[in-house]
């Protein structure tokens, strides 16, 4: 992101973050934009700049002939009872024979708003890059994403996030163990995706191959002993806290001997991967960090397809 791409003053974006987070509600968060309303620019005009437009972020269209795309319902007995997600498949994998091609599986982890039409944009480009995506929806049990990310946010506040983590921990199982997974996984997210990235690195132990978690609080340190997938880590330079906490994210994964790689991606803020957010992406750092994440899941789940 530069500075003439960002029209925006960086401490309204700061705000949009606390406010999506909710860390404030959005009275505060208006009056707080406010403060930034001038040389023409309104409260109005930045809030809209700050809201997601997801038509302008979709990437791969929902009818792809290229893909394959369906809504399944995963069991998740430690969980709410179950989870709803979107599971997209490349075409190819399954035009060829009879039989479906076996290929690594990605679990694509939302935002603390819900399975958004971003999410699901990510989904399928992993499909269009010959992996087997599945996004869960953590708010399946409260009826999933309600079709406005500030309602979705105030349903994911009311869950228990323990059993939110258990469902997710359902669906990654559940994708390794189809027949027509190769039974190497990987899981990526977003804030709230990347932090149960990371948790989920932690919980399953051997049975993840990698992980590449955007803006994500680091796995609990008494979980990393417990890491064998190899993490790749995404931060924005310019995401202050997530940015000041990176270096002992980093020594913890070190002390363990857990494979992994970190960035910092430069003049970049916490959501710079989000291209349904304009004034927070950066296409130069998402291009290159989504280029990175694909090298390195095809580096570390495609092992036992070719052994």
């Amino acid at each position: 992101m530069t500075d003439d791409h960002r029209k925006i003053p960086a401490p309204a974006i700061d705000l949009y973050t606390r406010f999506i987070h909710g860390e404030i509600g959005r009275r505060a968060f208006m009056r707080g934009v406010g403060r930034y309303a001038v040389g023409g620019l309104t409260a109005t005009a930045i809030v809209e700049a700050l809201m997601p437009n997801y038509a302008l972020g979709q990437q791969v269209q929902k009818d792809d002939e290229r893909i394959r795309a369906s809504y399944v319902t995963v069991p998740s007995p430690d969980g709410h009872g179950f989870i709803r997600g979107y599971l997209v498949r490349p075409f190819s994998a399954d035009s060829r024979s009879a039989t479906p091609a076996r290929l690594p599986g990605v679990i694509v982890i939302h935002e603390n708003r819900g399975l958004n039409p971003h999410t699901e944009d990510v989904a399928r480009r992993f499909a269009l890059a010959n992996f087997m995506a599945f996004a869960p929806d953590t708010l399946t049990s409260v009826g999933g994403y309600p079709g406005d990310d500030y309602r979705g946010g105030q349903l994911f506040a009311s869950l228990d996030r323990a059993k939110m983590t258990q469902d997710l921990v359902a669906a990654a199982r559940w994708l390794k163990a189809r027949p027509d997974c190769n039974g190497r996984i990987a899981a990526t997210g977003f804030c709230f995706g990347g932090a149960q990235a990371n948790a989920l690195a932690g919980i399953l132990g051997p049975e993840l191959a990698a992980a590449a978690p955007f803006y994500g609080a680091a796995t609990p340190p008494d979980a990393v002993a417990n890491i064998r997938a190899a993490i790749l880590i995404h931060h924005g330079a310019l995401d202050s806290r997530l940015a000041a906490d990176y270096p002992a994210q980093v020594a913890e994964l070190a002390r363990h001997n857990v494979r992994h790689e970190g960035h910092l991606w430069p003049d970049s803020v916490h959501g710079f991967f989000n291209d349904a957010t304009p004034e927070r992406y950066n296409p130069v750092t998402a291009a290159q960090a989504w280029a990175r994440t694909l090298e390195w899941f095809n580096e570390h789940t495609r092992v036992a397809a070719a052994a």
